[in-house]
């Protein structure tokens, strides 16, 4: 027997008499094999009847404990079938009390979503700690001493000296097709008033990434119905593209666009709204309900309304969801919006857990954070089912600054960056995206032999404008040569714009930037470009269904079909 003793404690409405202190003693001693210094605690809601504690075991001696094991002991006997009448009564005859063992801790202190437990030696992290009320928390500190756990629902139950149970199980979110045309909270439940989810699985929220063997390459393009990009930083199934830029930049509507352009594609997308207002997360569902998007996709909420652990475990949960149909072989589009409101969270989250700040007050363990949940982006390889999540992250910059903390550690991540300037969107350049800042990794490997033949010296003719733009700016005089070299620069920024929720689709895409670059739009008027633009392919699509047929195909534009395109485009001036 060990010299070391083990702590006890008596919980009971009345102090034990000796007697049952000595019977208690002798129970610590049959099972533990160790001497204990017993502690009696007054508990009057225990009622009649006692409940010992013996490190992270409880034993229930109570009323209520008595009657819910002789429950147990009726049911089992029960199940066996035959007449229930002898089977009660041989049941009660010959049943006697037993101790129920349970994982239980003590809560220390909590605030700020965040409770500290001690007496739970056993607890793993990202498990589920369950907290009285039935409140929900995750284990996020593991110390010496005590446990440090955020909490998933309203913590006003959850007071110092209250009871916590283990349960064993990790953090997770239900998953299954019942979630597509849903929106739910950050822990999978529906809050969009249409009733229950059924859900076909559960799926934990932290999982590891796939490793390189399940991988294949990125070359499928996830096509976002965006000239400026699909043209230039095209986005392959299986890639983590950043959106970046200041507020009020237009980086949603990039996004939104993209789940609206998936519509019969077989794409399935998962919008995963941090920290947002609830009023704009209400008209983003409004918008995919009148485009029909919602058909195919699905909205977790954890607005700034909610707790920073709801907003943590948000884009976890939305990425679960997503592998769920990635491993069933299905392509997946997830957005998180964004990401730098979801590491403010955290830090607060950190920062009262007691976890050392670092740069900007933001914990070291942040780069991980990130890490972990995009590196669950890919795209499988045949044997492992071949499906694939594409992520589109949001980051909010400040001023410009893509050099601080929370960016460069993204940027650093993801496989490009699609980067909106603020001066451009002031001037009207919609989308505002920076031709000389924005790049995709991915590339040529992403797009179409059409697209890509087409656009293959567009981003070169962008950046030559520009320097020429900035050189003469001060000028007095241009000679005409200059001045239609500019005039072409305007005529290319002119096509990228375009309006929010008209997407472009291929062919349309590549009859544009080959009439732009024969210069056959060089007539364009500036105002009211894009319907004049739009009113064009249509006549084209009614005149040259074959040409469409070809682009469609995937073929690269035969000299034939360029000169087509140049001459229908030119010709186009003239009609009224």
């Amino acid at each position: 027997m060990s010299d070391r003793k083990i702590s006890a404690r008596i919980y009971s409405p009345e102090r034990p008499s000796a007697d049952q202190l000595e019977r208690f003693e002798r129970f610590i001693k049959q099972h533990y094999k160790r001497d204990c210094s017993l502690e009696w605690v007054r508990d009057e809601d225990i009622g009649e009847g006692f409940k010992l504690e013996v490190g992270t075991d409880v034993y229930d001696w109570s009323v209520e404990g008595r009657l819910s094991q002789l429950q147990e002991a009726i049911t089992s006997a029960a199940a066996a079938g035959g007449d229930v009448i002898p089977l009660l009564k041989s049941t009660v005859g010959s049943w006697t009390p037993r101790a129920v063992s349970e994982q239980t801790g003590t809560v220390v202190t909590v605030g700020d979503g965040v409770a500290t437990v001690k007496g739970l030696s056993g607890a793993e992290y990202g498990e589920i700690l369950l907290f009285d009320g039935g409140v929900r928390g995750m284990v996020q500190n593991i110390t010496q001493k005590s446990l440090g756990c955020m909490l998933f629902d309203d913590g006003d139950s959850v007071k110092a000296g209250g009871k916590v149970k283990r349960t064993g199980s990790s953090a997770g979110v239900p998953v299954g097709e019942g979630f597509i045309g849903r929106v739910t909270d950050a822990l999978g439940v529906p809050i969009d008033g249409k009733g229950e989810i059924t859900a076909s699985g559960y799926r934990p929220v932290e999982s590891p990434a796939p490793g390189i063997a399940a991988r294949q390459p990125v070359n499928r393009p996830l096509k976002t119905g965006i000239l400026a990009i699909d043209a230039m930083f095209p986005i392959g199934r299986g890639q983590r593209e950043l959106i970046i830029g200041d507020r009020q930049t237009g980086k949603t509507a990039i996004a939104i666009d993209a789940i609206l352009n998936q519509k019969n594609t077989g794409v399935i997308c998962i919008y995963v709204a941090i920290g947002q207002k609830a009023s704009s997360v209400r008209q983003i569902v409004k918008t995919l309900e009148e485009n029909g998007a919602m058909e195919y996709t699905t909205v977790v909420s954890a607005p700034a309304s909610d707790p920073a652990p709801l907003q943590y475990i948000a884009p976890y949960a939305g990425c679960a969801m997503a592998e769920y149909f990635m491993r069933k072989g299905q392509d997946v589009l997830i957005v998180y919006d964004d990401l730098s409101k979801h590491a403010v969270a955290y830090r607060s989250l950190s920062l009262v857990l007691g976890r050392s700040p670092g740069r900007e007050a933001y914990p070291g363990d942040v780069f991980y954070l990130h890490s972990r949940l995009l590196e669950r982006s890919a795209r499988l390889s045949a044997a492992y089912g071949g499906g694939s999540i594409t992520a589109l992250p949001i980051v909010e910059t400040l001023a410009g600054n893509v050099s601080s903390y929370i960016p460069t550690n993204i940027i650093s991540i993801t496989d490009g960056q699609i980067f909106l300037d603020t001066s451009l969107f002031r001037a009207g350049q919609r989308p505002a995206v920076n031709v000389g800042l924005s790049v995709s990794r991915v590339g040529g490997d992403a797009m179409t032999p059409c697209l890509k033949s087409v656009s293959g010296t567009l981003r070169l003719e962008l950046a030559q404008y520009r320097e020429m733009k900035v050189f003469t700016q001060f000028a007095n005089y241009l000679d005409d040569e200059m001045q239609k070299s500019l005039r072409f620069g305007e005529i290319l920024m002119n096509i990228l714009k375009q309006e929010q929720y008209r997407p472009y689709k291929e062919w349309e895409q590549a009859f544009i930037i080959a009439a732009a670059s024969s210069r056959g739009l060089d007539w364009l008027p500036d105002e009211d470009f894009e319907d004049i633009l739009r009113g064009i392919c249509r006549s084209f699509a009614d005149e040259h269904p074959d040409v469409i047929e070809r682009i469609n195909g995937g073929a690269k534009l035969s000299e034939e079909d360029r000169a087509t395109i140049t001459e229908f485009a030119k010709a186009a001036q003239n009609v009224k």
